[in-house]
């Protein structure tokens, strides 16, 4: 609670705000702004209600009057609550009728805060707070805060305009907020220290604050059991301690389940009785909130539930047993798969995964959970039909676990013969399915596509997932060979396969393969529409598909790098690698390497090398083989090094990366990753200009400037020709490096490839001066652009640079949607632009302050 103290200009004690307080204007700005004669917030404990009330008090106008009545949550009756409202305001009669008639006559702009209130139901006293909120002077302020929500006549005060309700979501700190207490580190630092601090707690204020206290020496000298241990205590008096045994123990099983509802409380916990308990821990603020926004269903507070989880629970294994009947009998095999693990009958477990489909692997934890299955019963038990080998196998794959997932493909021949030829044929058609990506990932393209193309001629009708999933192996071998139109005509034959199926999972995926495609035509604004419309159907999803998303967002990430967008950039890599690292994908790495790049970007080079260790570290703690990696961590080392000047590190990696890509025993680049091989090409050859060992190297650049002409490989383009002016530069070939340079920079212009100019720029810093700088003209007929700009246009252009929609713009400066849309019309003309991510790339090249 706040605490309390004499205030010299106000009668009486108020509140005294805590040296650590982070101010929330975001919150205090409406509520003084409104004109609700009653403010009212309910939410649970520690979300900061009491702070935000002394905020606002303290803010009151200097002719108001203001009381503050503690009531500490405690049970009161009728009369006292009458005494104790009477001795705050300064009133004699201390009756219900004296009361009334105070109120209803009431004069004096007064705001009296009522803190706290009765955390228990009491209908005579909340009866008693509904008839004086009811009749009180418009000239008398109620702000009230609460952990439920009294049982008062809301609605006729919302529909009187009476009533402004803070809702217990908004409470909850942002990451600004959260980096302002952290003012002792680096801007940068703060913000990222910030990210994981919202992550960990969701901005649960009384979580924010403990996390922060494991930072002070006296915090740092405490056992890690002790300092886990402050929130058990903060639980145990602020939750536990109001409530009676069985809803304690209600409220423990419930934080060990995913999700429930009153009719999985009434199985747990009796007929009647169970629904009964739910009720009243939501009456009571124990932090039960809706699951995926629904209405039926409900979860406990994540960031608590995952500290339950951790606590040692021996009766767990009965509760997650009978959980486990009841989804099962609702045929929700997911959460019955989860909870049969939970209580380790894994020979259940097993016999649910006869019900899961290929979709079901990109729900959230659903790889972890069968990883963690096969862990523990990876011999006869998991591998006891052919459609129990392709779920792990898959989950195997997914997870970047290739020499298990070989071994368990070959538990398919168990299976052999089987009862008739016909089945016969789809046994091997699911082996070939299944080792020809295994191959595809491992990097053996020859064999893989054989095996992609014979399992399609083999495959029925019915098996049309595993058909999609064929197909888009050889999409993205057609696009690794830089064979678009090859690639397009498989991924519109798969994408109408998905369709028909109705699987949105396999749609996502095909829409992947789809937007490298883009991105490799140059079309990247196109393939970041694409995305955004895929993720915002699955984020529609009650199963939480959160592993393809994070793929997606890691896609996003890239394709934002790409136009130079840094902020919305580092936002898609860190979620997106934050979803993969928890489901346990193998793409977690091209969120490190995304980071890593962006930090080389803005020439934070230690930063960007501690992001590839990081990114290693993790490799190879999932048992991830090197092939996955390597490659391309030591292209983007390469890159960072050419930055650096260190020619002869970047020509020694380079060099031993390209055997592996060349010659007999050669493996193709991981399908992420579609210019891996002629980036590794093409840095090599400036590697060695920059080392004096390169032989004919315009040639060599100019052969594969003609190939990615040839596949019509924009983006592949653009970083050859500035490659080309680079060496034509260094070797004193003048006239080509300015025409290179000049056909660069109109791809550039025409596709928003501002992320290769930057790295041409960076490598190469003085070539733009030393040719006259072509972007000189550019800059000297806008250069009074600054000026133009309205100080608004520029406040608008600063929140596009950050990757906000419209609609975001609108809601962050108070403005409508058509105003937003009319200044960016203004800033595109000024700028002499066409696009949003033109015109931001404009102004960071002019010089305009985007901060």
């Amino acid at each position: 609670m706040t605490a309390m103290t004499a205030c010299l200009d106000r009668p009486g004690f108020l509140p005294r705000l805590s040296c650590k307080h982070q101010p929330r204007e975001r919150l205090s700005a409406p509520l003084l702004a409104s004109t609700a004669r009653v403010r009212l917030l309910c939410a649970p404990a520690g979300s900061g209600k009491t702070a935000l009330l002394a905020e606002c008090l303290l803010q009151a106008p200097e002719h108001c009057s203001v009381h503050w009545l503690p009531l500490a949550g405690s049970a009161l009756s009728v009369d006292v609550f009458y005494q104790r409202l009477a001795d705050t305001l300064g009133l004699d009669d201390a009756t219900e009728p004296g009361l009334i008639s105070a109120l209803t006559r009431w004069s004096m702009p007064t705001w009296l805060f009522i803190d706290d209130y009765c955390r228990h139901p009491d209908p005579a006293l909340d009866a008693l707070l509904d008839r004086l909120l009811a009749v009180s002077s418009p000239a008398l302020v109620w702000w009230i805060s609460s952990r439920r929500r009294p049982l008062c006549n809301w609605p006729r005060l919302l529909l009187d305009d009476a009533l402004y309700e803070c809702e217990s979501a908004t409470l909850a700190l942002t990451q600004d907020e959260v980096a302002a207490a952290l003012g002792h580190l680096p801007l940068e630092q703060a913000a990222s220290v910030a990210a994981r601090i919202i992550q960990r707690t969701a901005g649960w204020c009384a979580g924010v604050r403990m996390v922060l206290l494991q930072k002070c020496d006296w915090a740092q000298g405490q056992p890690a059991a002790q300092r886990a241990d402050t929130l058990l205590d903060y639980l145990q008096h602020e939750l536990f301690s109001g409530l009676t045994p069985e809803l304690i123990e209600a409220w423990r099983v419930l934080a060990h389940l995913p999700r429930f509802n009153a009719q999985l409380c009434d199985h747990l916990f009796g007929a009647g009785e169970g629904a009964e308990g739910l009720r009243t821990l939501q009456m009571l603020g124990c932090f039960i909130e809706p699951w995926q926004a629904s209405v039926d269903w409900w979860q406990v507070f994540p960031p608590l539930a995952q500290v339950m989880q951790t606590e040692p629970w021996p009766a767990g294994r009965s509760w997650h047993r009978r959980a486990c009947q009841w989804f099962a009998a609702r045929e929700d095999w997911r959460c019955a798969f989860e909870q049969a693990l939970l209580a380790e009958e894994y020979e259940t477990a097993v016999s649910l995964l006869q019900h899961f489909s290929f979709e079901q692997l990109f729900e959230e934890q659903t790889v972890v959970l069968l990883l963690r299955l096969y862990g523990s019963q990876a011999g006869e038990l998991t591998t006891s039909n052919p459609h129990l080998v392709g779920l792990i196998a898959s989950a195997l794959l997914f997870a970047g676990r290739f020499e298990q997932a070989r071994h368990c493909i070959q538990h398919l021949s168990r299976f052999s013969p089987q009862p008739c030829m016909a089945q016969q044929r789809q046994l091997i058609a699911q082996w070939q399915a299944l080792q020809g990506w295994l191959l595809h990932l491992e990097g053996r393209m020859a064999l893989a596509h054989a095996h992609f193309s014979q399992a399609l001629d083999e495959l029925d009708v019915d098996r049309q997932v595993a058909r999609i999933m064929c197909l888009s192996g050889l999409t993205q071998q057609a696009l690794l060979q830089g064979q678009l139109d090859v690639a397009h005509t498989f991924n519109r034959q798969a994408l109408c396969l998905a369709r028909a199926q109705g699987s949105l999972v396999c749609e996502a995926l095909l829409e992947l393969d789809h937007a490298q495609l883009l991105e490799q035509r140059g079309a990247a604004c196109r393939a970041e529409s694409l995305l955004a419309g895929v993720d915002d159907l699955l984020g529609r999803q009650l199963n939480r598909l959160t592993p393809l998303r994070g793929r997606i967002a890691l896609r996003r990430g890239r394709l934002a790098l790409s136009q130079g967008l840094d902020a919305a950039a580092a936002e898609f890599f860190r979620s997106g690698l934050d979803d993969c690292r928890r489901n346990h994908d193998k793409r977690a790495l091209y969120g490190y390497l995304g980071l890593a790049q962006l930090a080389a970007s803005q020439t934070d080079y230690e930063k960007a090398f501690v992001w590839l260790r990081d990114a290693e570290r993790l490799m190879q703690q999932r048992q991830i083989p090197d092939t996955v990696y390597r490659g391309v961590m030591l292209q983007v080392s390469s890159l960072i090094w050419l930055q650096q000047g260190r020619a002869d590190l970047a020509c020694e990696a380079m060099t031993r990366l390209l055997r592996h890509y060349q010659g007999a025993d050669a493996v193709q680049a991981p399908p992420a990753t579609l210019e891996l091989i002629p980036r590794v090409e093409y840095l090599l050859i400036i590697a060695r200009v920059g080392t004096d060992t390169a032989c004919d190297p315009i040639v060599d650049l100019q052969r594969l400037l003609d190939a990615a002409q040839r596949c019509r490989m924009v983006s592949l383009e653009t970083e050859l020709r500035f490659a080309l002016a680079q060496v034509a530069f260094l070797l004193g070939d003048r006239p080509t490096a300015c025409e290179q340079l000049q056909q660069g920079l109109q791809l550039v212009g025409q596709h928003d490839l501002y992320q290769a100019l930057r790295e041409l720029k960076l490598r190469q810093q003085d070539l733009l001066n030393a040719l006259g700088n072509p972007l000189e003209s550019s800059c000297a007929q806008n250069s009074g652009h600054q000026e133009v700009l309205s100080q608004r246009e520029l406040e608008v252009l600063c929140l596009i640079a950050r990757g906000y929609s419209n609609q975001q713009v609108a809601d962050q400066l108070f403005i409508s949607l058509h105003t937003v849309k009319t200044h960016a019309r203004r800033i595109n003309a000024k700028l002499g632009v066409k696009r949003r991510t033109q015109a931001v790339a404009s102004a960071k090249f002019l010089g305009l302050e985007l901060n």
